[in-house]
């Protein structure tokens, strides 16, 4: 009896140090996929060799190896969850700088699945992500049914009172999940209602969470006091990515009169040039922004939707290209060191609301509509097609 519970608590530690980093942090084991969102392999396949040369026929290589592998491994899984949401906003970015009509095709059998309807929760930003691309897909196509649930549901959420206690959008996530889509409905409708209720809630997010002296947005409001290891703020990468595409996505839906325009402007370009300066040596970004010591891996959902934005203001003349464009071509070829032979997209960090550690095979739905948002912007601006 003695000896065999020797041989379970030697067997416990090796598993220990097997799943722990040099940093003291314990890398979870693999996991298999949650329907369909993501999943880690403990024996992935080699990297894949692929050009970082800044031309559209390399770029697009890459696009493609990731997006049909996402594609074949994730359609089965389809649904209106804001992990997808964010992989159709890659997926219809890439349907049209490849291009891809499988991409679309895609698109709009999933839109024709559910009936055009957003996700279940009537309020929530995370169910309203899917927007997004019913909007695209509408703008293309000019069905009326592509849009009528979503108007339905913003204008009577738009008549329903903000509670002081708890803002709609009360994550920073959410900035990317929902304000687009009002946005975009805007551009459909011409109805400025729904740009001036997108307005209002994305400054009172913003008063609540972002940081005026970082130039960052913390994750929620349970973050404002919290700190790294090495005593600094907590930011949380993919938190910070979301915003930054959402305010890209955001702006390019809004006119250029609108009364407070300006204001995302300056806001996006503060934060542009604070992650500019926390960029590792690897072109990519750690989990945590003002501790990257404590993240051996780089995190690649966030470090894509960083390269996806900046990309954008490059394009939009909104960001100095010469100061910049280094950047996001470090940033890209740094992307692509993570993608393996058979097309997938690693070093992803799973489902979480905070800095974490992850195996470098981990690969989950919304970093791959990040990296393929970032090559639509990155192929733009790789062949000067400047906005």
């Amino acid at each position: 009896m003695r000896k065999g519970l020797l041989v379970s608590v030697a067997a416990a530690c090796l598993l220990f140090l097997q799943f722990s980093n040099l940093n003291g942090q314990t890398v979870p084991p693999a996991k298999p996929s949650q329907n369909g969102v993501g999943d880690t392999l403990d024996n992935p396949p080699p990297l894949a060799k692929l050009s970082p040369a800044f031309k559209h026929k390399a770029i697009e290589a890459a696009m493609r190896k990731v997006g049909d592998w996402e594609l074949e491994r994730s359609r089965p899984y389809f649904s209106q969850d804001w992990t997808f949401a964010a992989l159709y906003a890659g997926f219809m970015a890439a349907a049209k700088t490849l291009p891809e009509p499988q991409y679309e095709d895609a698109m709009m059998q999933l839109g024709e699945k559910f009936d055009w309807k957003l996700g279940p929760r009537l309020s929530h930003a995370d169910d309203q992500a899917i927007g997004q691309t019913y909007l695209e897909l509408y703008k293309d196509h000019q069905d009326p049914k592509m849009i009528a649930p979503t108007r339905e549901q913003f204008d009577a959420l738009m008549k329903t009172p903000d509670d002081p206690a708890k803002p709609v959008w009360w994550w920073c996530d959410a900035l990317f999940m929902a304000p687009p889509v009002w946005a975009r409905l805007y551009q459909a409708t011409a109805n400025k209602s729904y740009l001036d209720y997108m307005d209002r809630e994305w400054w009172i997010t913003s008063n609540l969470l972002y940081d005026p002296q970082e130039h960052l947005y913390f994750r929620d409001a349970t973050y404002l006091h919290k700190t790294e290891a090495n005593g600094k703020k907590l930011f949380w990468s993919r938190g910070n990515g979301w915003v930054m595409a959402g305010l890209a996505r955001v702006l390019e839906a809004m006119p250029e009169g609108y009364p407070t325009r300006q204001k995302y402007i300056e806001q996006y370009q503060q934060m542009a040039e604070r992650v500019a300066g926390l960029q590792g040596a690897d072109g990519l970004w750690r989990s945590g922004l003002l501790d990257a010591g404590a993240y051996p891996l780089p995190e690649v959902s966030g470090s894509a939707f960083f390269i996806y934005s900046l990309a954008w203001g490059i394009n939009h003349g909104l960001l100095n290209r010469s100061n910049y464009l280094p950047i996001v071509q470090k940033g890209w070829a740094g992307l692509l060191s993570h993608i393996y032979e058979d097309g997938r997209l690693g070093c992803i960090q799973p489902i979480g609301g905070a800095p974490g550690v992850f195996k470098p095979s981990s690969s989950y739905v919304y970093g791959v509509g990040a990296f393929l948002l970032a090559g639509s912007e990155v192929d733009r601006l790789a062949q000067g097609k400047a906005l």
